[in-house]
């Protein structure tokens, strides 16, 4: 398998353990709402809550490192998560600062800090795609009768558990040199203040078409380089009192790689659907304001932008430019200004709302007026360079006879999958069937036969090629139940 499709495999994988993050963020949010003041100091309830939620975002890298080995797993079996467990146990005890301290027989305080900080997102997936790996490969065989009991599923984490002594001795070498790389970069960005939050932005946006913007926001949303941004943000009261005992100021600054998404996905990608709509043709409005709207929506209340940023990724790369851009302005303000709210999941309306009462949320309502500005900013822009340039945005395609007419039938989920399964060459094209939140993730034995045509007229966004056999089809929230129709039927 090719690298990107080999990213593709571990990018499914991941949304296992990010798809927990949005509940711990509403336990969070509504135990701030509960008590606005003690933070769980005056009211039983708020702290039940907020510690439950805690419980799941302070152990994200674990979740991760179980995840991934699950996801990544050929059966989904729940012996492959026990291996990552197992795994994890491993590499982190031998990697944590007093087991490193006996092994290389020096004092604790000259063990290098990367081994503080070997509890994190990047150690937890490397676990977890080893992990599944081992799994793969193991967990069908069978051992002398004599040892029959450790055959099979059984024999993984035993396996994991050696495999994962030679890996942490590579990574007693090779983490400290990561560590202070990764260290390097966020600090370079991190140095530069609002510039560097925008940059930030801008990167996060660009690298989105490949689905490798997670490996940039595990940088400056957690804490592999010390920024953990988003852990911070939620954790209140602790990250205020925690900054103020090193002199540093939390309120103002705790949040500034996430505040400038808000108005963007709440406002400024709803108004590129404005101007999409209103400059499709005549006889294709009816069609186009439907899939906008349902876009639009997705967008301001849950901040998921892919069904909206697909459809026109490809088919006007420059808008996705302008549209990178402005989200790095977008960042760069709310941080300069210092307007601050945070996410557990996306920056929708959902999580505006339960940042709002977070002490770290600050003057969080004027990102709804910079919101405002960017609606009107990213509608007159996109409405200019789509007409003034003829860029063939949804709606405005030239007439294409071969396309497919979208079935009566549509409605119906099984027959839109058995119609996704014609469009991509039939049941016996299908090697592999996965989804994550708004892409259907294929990998096909021959990538030719597909009709880009149909799958676009089923309703498909966009389609990303990724090397010689992999496909994803971005078709919105519905991704994951087309795509376990499909597997049901294959």
């Amino acid at each position: 398998m090719n690298i990107l499709g080999y990213m593709q495999k571990v990018g499914r994988a991941l949304m296992v353990p990010v798809a927990v993050l949005p509940a711990a963020a509403i336990l969070m949010g509504i135990g701030y709402w509960i008590d606005p003041n003690g933070w769980g100091g005056d009211s039983a309830l708020a702290a039940f809550l907020i510690k439950a939620g805690a419980a799941v975002i302070d152990n994200m890298a674990l979740l991760f490192a179980v995840g991934v080995a699950y996801g990544m797993s050929k059966d989904k079996d729940g012996a492959a998560a026990l291996s990552g467990l197992v795994g994890w146990l491993v590499v982190t005890t031998l990697l944590s600062p007093g087991a490193v301290s006996q092994i290389q027989g020096i004092p604790m305080d000259q063990v290098p800090p990367a081994f503080g900080k070997i509890e994190n997102q990047f150690v937890g997936i490397l676990v977890g795609i080893i992990s599944a790996e081992l799994y793969n490969k193991f967990s069908s065989v069978e051992l002398h009768k004599a040892l029959a009991f450790f055959s099979g599923r059984r024999l993984v984490p035993i396996v994991v558990s050696v495999v994962m002594i030679v890996v942490s001795f590579v990574l007693m070498i090779v983490w400290p040199v990561i560590f202070s790389g990764l260290q390097h970069l966020g600090e370079t960005i991190s140095g530069m203040g609002e510039i560097g939050a925008g940059i930030y932005a801008f990167l996060n946006r660009l690298l989105i078409p490949v689905g490798l913007h997670h490996a940039l926001n595990s940088v400056f949303w957690f804490d592999v380089a010390g920024i953990n941004d988003i852990p911070n943000f939620l954790a209140g009261q602790a990250t205020i009192d925690a900054f103020a005992a090193n002199g540093k100021v939390a309120i103002g600054t705790v949040g500034m790689y996430q505040a400038g998404f808000f108005p963007i996905m709440m406002f400024g990608l709803p108004g590129a659907a404005l101007a999409i709509y209103t400059t499709a043709k005549t006889e294709n409005k009816e069609k186009i304001a439907s899939i906008m709207l349902a876009a639009a929506l997705a967008s301001f209340f849950t901040g998921v932008t892919e069904p909206l940023e697909f459809s026109f990724m490809f088919v006007a790369p420059l808008l996705y430019v302008v549209h990178a851009l402005l989200t790095g302005i977008s960042v760069f303000f709310a941080a300069n200004m210092e307007w601050m709210a945070g996410f557990g999941f996306s920056a929708g309306l959902v999580d505006m709302v339960l940042s709002s009462q977070n002490p770290l949320a600050k003057q969080w309502y004027m990102l709804i007026v910079q919101g405002l500005a960017f609606f009107a900013i990213y509608y007159f822009i996109f409405v200019a360079l789509i007409k003034g340039l003829d860029l063939k945005t949804p709606g405005r395609e030239d007439a294409d006879a071969d396309a497919p007419k979208i079935a009566a039938g549509k409605e119906d989920a099984n027959e839109l999958a058995n119609q996704y399964v014609a469009a991509l060459g039939g049941m016996d094209n299908l090697e592999v069937i996965d989804a994550c939140i708004t892409r259907l993730r294929l990998t096909l034995k021959d990538r030719s036969v597909i009709s880009e045509a149909e799958l676009k007229g089923l309703g498909a966004m966009g389609v990303v090629k990724l090397g010689e056999n992999n496909l994803q089809v971005i078709i919105g929230p519905q991704a994951e139940s087309i795509a376990n129709r499909m597997k049901a039927a294959k």
